[in-house]
């Protein structure tokens, strides 16, 4: 298993999905989102998985301030994504090709 958890530091759902690999001592690689961001190919990879519109963080105080309650072009909307990492729902859990967003154990243990 190769997994990478994409997350926020104060993301108490993301503390929660890191807890659950170590409580199972599964290695994984943490990235905190908000600072590093997502490659292009990353994002497009977990978006083809989860979908592009689940990975907005409509609780978000960017959401409204870059008026993604009105963009409906999907190009546009990964832009701004990438561009505003922050506006990512997290945690995003990958291994490998398969994808999670939020906390779901149900998933993760499948993967074993």
């Amino acid at each position: 298993m190769n997994i990478q958890i994409f997350g926020k530091k104060k993301c108490f759902e993301t503390q929660k999905a890191e807890r659950y690999f170590k409580e199972r001592r599964i290695k994984f690689q943490a990235i905190d989102v908000a600072k590093y961001g997502m490659s292009k190919g990353e994002f497009e990879n977990v978006a083809r998985v989860v979908g592009l519109q689940n990975m907005i963080d409509k609780t978000s105080p960017l959401y409204l301030e870059k008026n993604l309650d009105k963009i409906k072009g999907a190009g546009m909307i990964q832009e701004i994504l990438l561009d505003y990492p922050k506006l990512i729902k997290t945690p995003i859990v990958r291994n490998g090709k398969q994808a999670t967003l939020g906390y779901a154990p149900e998933v993760w243990s499948t993967w074993e």
